[in-house]
């Protein structure tokens, strides 16, 4: 290093330090000036001067006092920071005195920048921020192609499984779960009553490939996914505090599952959370190794996932799963599940939140526009505020205040204005996040991993920036600019600057409702489309259905699962207020397994079969689930042959296998099986309101061809579903002493997640219009009654030369609707030319929606009425003689 250059750094730290320590070097030069100055008055003294002329004679040759202050601090330390500190002393005072000019920009900011800052985080989790999981990008999300019957088409046999692990040379790791574990699907057992908690079956190499690691105990071990092998778990984070108080000498302990000692072998970090990757909304507690030696006949059941090998691409994967997916010939075992594999490979981050893309962007566009209309309005109000201060600044200019730093002082205050807001805005934020990461009823992927983090922060600081300076730069130069002299003259309202000021904000109000325009629009074509959602019918009527886990011990014995459930469903109807009950494996909206079927006897081309969802239930179900059968019979407790089942189908696959023919007495291949049509039923949304009915048949539980994979009761009631609770459960104890303590879930809530996403950006999209409508209609307030106060003189004269009060107020509310419809007309333009953009996310809704647009048109006019009115009022009150004498 150089000479000169460790010079410039010393001279730097000294200014540095001298900066830092500027009061006592302050002081110490005061005191050395004092001294100076009085040795210098003693002098005169000597030389025979009195007192007073010595004084003076001192100060004369010593110079400007304050000058020589300047050039002292200019010299030792940095000026630029002198001032900058001088800005925000004044600016600081100049907000104090106007307190609540403040609260009220405070506030605004605080609403604007909260909002970017929670959506941003909500926009940075779900589609910037990485997955939770090491070297992310190399996790591939697998699935065949174009699934037509739900997860069951879309997941894979478990030899299927094994032998593209075995084959792969693309994939260090291959693995998957269980894709068909419902909630509530195993019982806790051992101290009191058995609690029902959720487990999932994951493969045993599942938390290697994504790379968790438990945070007490180990992985699962090769031996432990073996058949026969002892059960070990491994425990959710969140389950093991709940459940077990964080208590670390739970390793290595057995807990009871389905009364089965189950070791737990560890614990798993606090930041994985299965449900928020690969199922919104859902909670595991215990994960147990899958046995794949247990599950070769159980079809296609396990999800994949992979992990590319460092340097592969994602169509280098791609290609080498065409070749070897369609070989694996599972349907060569069991011809029922389907005529051979593809597979598609996506990023699984891509695949997790991709579909949200574009709502998402849309949300952050929406409050965007909301930052602008703060933006706006709160210029609108500094540009009242700088007129009342023109003076001021005019006579700091005369001493000497150049046009930048003017203009550094206006953009000082709006700054800390923007800081402020920015704080509160974060505590808004803050709390909004916190909500949002803890509402298991939004199913939005990754939502409850939503935090406050470094990137969050880092878009706090840009936006309050930025904000700060559009917030501050239009008046800092509309005031800056006016000339010295012309702001001395102007005096008075009603002058040639009033004028140009409310042109200004008449201007910037114009945007503020065009902006507005452009957010009542969007919410509006959302909501519109979530009603839409909400009409659709569904096939069943969930409002007042409930259903609630069954658990019972048939032994695998068909007959004795019948008279097990026909007495608990005969016991139910018995309960006062229960209207009719049933019992399914499997309830609309939730798992959405399914099966093949066809008509016997006929041959189909390949892809002319759909998968079709299937459900095994009692008798009753489909009333108690409010389904309408069309045509046909109900299943029947004497539907147990063991040569040929029954089966109820729904009128796309009556369609579809027997067209223009009577379905009923039809044999159809159901499930490998065969089964004789006894009902058609109304198409069912299985999986959510938005998306066509698929295939469905309906089989008999006591069946002895079928299995049922679980029991959910389901009753129709008019009564709350939780004011039968305890009845319904003193009944299933009864009937078995180790039934879990589980409650109703009112079927309306598996609806309500379905539609979640959609009600979620509906709701928020619906907030930031409110927003923008209540800071357009204050914005044209503002303007409308600072046009009032400036022009009270004219209308004091007006009234005095014979204008009514009714034509005054007819005046003002007219220039308020000039504002208004002009404001409307540009928005409308816009949203028109916009609303395109946002048809991908309507549902029976168009873009151009007329009933929207005049819905928006109507509320933005009778807003702007209602904003007019008040100030049309007061000027209307205005009494001539005190107007004329206070001006």
């Amino acid at each position: 290093m150089n000479a000169s250059r460790k010079g410039w750094i010393r001279q730097s730290l000294l200014r540095m330090a001298a900066f830092i320590r500027r009061r006592p070097l302050d002081q110490d030069l005061n005191d050395e000036m004092a001294v100076h100055l009085e040795m210098a008055i003693e002098e005169n003294l000597k030389r025979g001067l009195n007192p007073e002329d010595a004084r003076r004679q001192a100060l004369i040759r010593f110079g400007n006092v304050g000058q020589a202050r300047e050039y002292h601090r200019a010299a030792r330390g940095l000026p630029g920071m002198d001032v900058l500190m001088q800005d925000l002393s004044y600016a600081l005072r100049t907000l104090r005195r106007e307190i609540s000019f403040t609260l009220v920009a405070v506030l605004i900011l605080g609403l604007g920048i909260g909002a970017n800052v929670a959506v941003f985080s909500v926009v940075n989790t779900l589609l910037l921020r990485p997955l939770p999981f090491p070297n992310s990008k190399q996790l591939v999300r697998i699935h065949q192609e174009a699934p037509k019957g739900g997860e069951s088409s879309m997941t894979y046999s478990v030899d299927a499984t094994q032998a593209f692990q075995n084959r792969t040379r693309a994939f260090d790791e291959v693995t998957g779960y269980f894709a068909f574990s419902g909630p509530d699907n195993v019982k806790l057992m051992g101290n009191g009553q058995p609690e029902p908690i959720t487990a999932l079956s994951v493969a045993g190499n599942f938390f290697p490939t994504l790379g968790v690691e438990p945070i007490l105990g180990r992985q699962f071990s090769a031996e432990e996914c073996l058949k026969n092998s002892r059960p070990v778990a491994l425990l959710s984070h969140d389950f093991w505090k709940r459940k077990y108080a964080s208590d670390p000498a739970l390793i290595g302990q057995a807990i009871k599952l389905d009364g089965i000692p189950t070791t737990v072998i560890g614990i798993l970090p606090e930041t994985f959370d299965f449900g928020s990757v690969f199922s919104p909304g859902a909670r595991v507690d215990v994960y147990q190794p899958a046995i794949f030696a247990n599950m070769e006949d159980w079809g296609n059941t396990m999800a994949l996932v992979g992990r590319l090998k460092p340097g592969v691409s994602l169509p280098q994967a791609q290609a080498e799963a065409n070749t070897i997916f369609p070989e694996l010939f599972f349907n060569s075992k069991h011809p029922e599940y389907g005529h051979g594999y593809t597979a598609n490979l996506y990023d699984l981050k891509d695949y997790v939140s991709g579909k949200l893309r574009e709502s998402l962007l849309l949300l952050w566009c929406g409050v965007g526009m909301i930052l602008l209309i703060v933006c706006v309005n709160l210029s609108n109000l500094l540009l009242a505020r700088a007129a009342t201060r023109r003076k001021e600044f005019a006579i700091r200019n005369a001493l000497g205040a150049g046009r930048g730093r003017l203009i550094r002082q206006l953009l000082t205050e709006s700054l800390i204005l923007a800081v402020i807001g920015a704080l509160v805005g974060l505590g808004m934020a803050y709390a909004a996040i916190t909500y949002l990461a803890h509402q298991s009823s939004i199913s939005l992927p990754l939502m409850s991993s939503i935090r406050l983090d470094r990137e969050a922060l880092g878009w706090t600081v840009l936006v309050t920036v930025l904000t700060g300076l559009l917030v501050g730069v239009l008046p800092a130069f509309k005031v800056s600019g006016k000339s010295l002299h012309a702001s001395l003259k102007d005096s008075g309202p009603g002058t040639s600057e009033g004028r140009s000021h409310n042109r200004l904000r008449g201007a910037l109000v114009i945007t503020e409702i065009a902006l507005a325009c452009l957010l009542l629009v969007g919410a509006g074509l959302l909501l519109r489309s979530f009603l839409h959602v909400l009409d659709v019918d569904l096939g069943f009527q969930p409002s007042q259905s409930a259903a609630i886990s069954v658990d019972y011990d048939d032994g695998g014995n068909v007959v004795k699962r019948g008279v097990i459930l026909q007495s608990i469903l005969a016991r139910v109807e018995q309960i006062p207020g229960v209207e009719t009950a049933g019992i399914t494996d499997n309830l609309p909206m939730s798992i959405n397994r399914s099966w093949g079927i066809q008509a016997k006897g006929h041959s189909y081309r390949k892809g002319e079969l759909a998968d079709t969802f299937v459900y095994l239930v009692t008798p009753g179900y489909l009333n108690a689930i409010g389904m309408h059968l069309v045509k046909g019979r109900d299943i029947q407790w004497q539907d147990t042959d063991k040569k040929q089942a029954v089966v109820i189908i729904n009128e796309t696959v009556a369609r579809a296998l027997w067209p223009g023919q009577d379905p009923i007495g039809q044999i159809a291949e159901a499930g490998g099986s065969d089964a004789q049509v006894i009902g058609v039923v109304a198409d069912v949304h299985e999986t959510n309101a938005e998306t066509q009915a698929g295939w469905q048949m309906y089989l008999s539980q006591t069946a002895p061809q079928y299995g049922p994979v679980g029991a959910d009761l389901v009753i129709r009631t008019k009564l709350p579903p939780t004011s039968l609770g305890s009845a319904v459960m003193q009944v299933l104890r009864q009937m078995n002493p180790a039934q879990p303590a589980t409650e109703f879930r009112p079927i309306q809530q598996l609806v309500d997640h379905a539609t979640s996403p959609r009600r979620f950006f509906a709701i928020l999209g619906g907030i930031f219009a409110a927003l923008g409508l209540i800071l357009a209609s204050l914005g044209i307030y503002g303007v409308i009654s600072y046009s009032v106060t400036q022009q009270t003189k004219e209308i004091g004269i007006r009234m005095a030369l014979g204008a009514t009060a009714g034509g005054v107020q007819l005046g003002v509310i007219a220039k308020t609707l000039r504002l208004a419809l002009v404001g409307i007309a540009v928005g409308t333009i816009a949203s028109l030319l916009l609303s395109r953009e946002v048809a991908s996310q309507l549902f029976g809704t168009s873009p151009n929606d007329p009933e929207t647009f005049v819905g928006m048109i109507l509320l933005l006019g009778a807003v702007a009425l209602v904003a007019g009115y008040v100030p049309a009022r007061r000027a209307s009150r205005i009494d001539p003689m005190i107007a004329l004498r206070n001006n």
